[in-house]
């Protein structure tokens, strides 16, 4: 399937898109840490979080960008948004493959809690109207990834 382009957002879209995920999690691991490995060692993302398979930096015009590839075939490329070290790290995606989608945001908000961090990831889109409820449908299963993804990235960043 070509990838097509959706309408860009900014930041603000993580607030008020018309549909919404937000899953949260707590890491031993302090805000620094999980902000590098974030927004710095793309890279390393498909050794962490299970659905993605490949992730590469791209070079595009203000903060950069990604190219991000999912099980299942599902490609975007990303625009980042927003490169608040060590709080905030979002992006929005400019081209996919993912039918029904029309505009997409991911926010990851990183806040201190003791010498960990609590992480919430934000997914803020607007699909086409049979798209969201196949959207709300699959929200368990992204959850689950997003609990196990972030342990594994615990574990990661405490193994050095």
């Amino acid at each position: 399937m070509p990838l097509r382009k959706l309408r860009p957002v900014g930041p603000a879209f993580a607030g008020t898109a018309p549909l919404r995920f937000a899953f949260a999690a707590r890491m031993a691991a302090p805000p620094e840490a999980v902000y590098r490995a974030l927004a710095d060692e793309v890279e390393a993302w498909p050794r962490w979080f299970g659905a993605v398979t490949l992730a590469r930096p791209l070079e595009a015009e203000g903060l950069g960008g990604r190219e991000i590839r999912l099980r299942g075939g599902l490609r975007f490329r990303e625009t980042i948004t927003t490169a608040d070290e060590p709080k905030r790290y979002a992006y929005r995606v400019d081209l996919t493959n993912a039918p029904g989608v029309r505009a997409l945001l991911e926010e990851w908000l990183l806040v201190p809690a003791g010498a960990g961090t609590v992480v919430t990831w934000t997914v803020a889109l607007d699909a086409a109207p049979l798209a969201g409820p196949l959207l709300r449908l699959v929200r368990p299963g992204v959850a689950r990834e997003f609990r196990r993804s972030v342990r594994t990235l615990d574990r990661r960043l405490a193994a050095g």
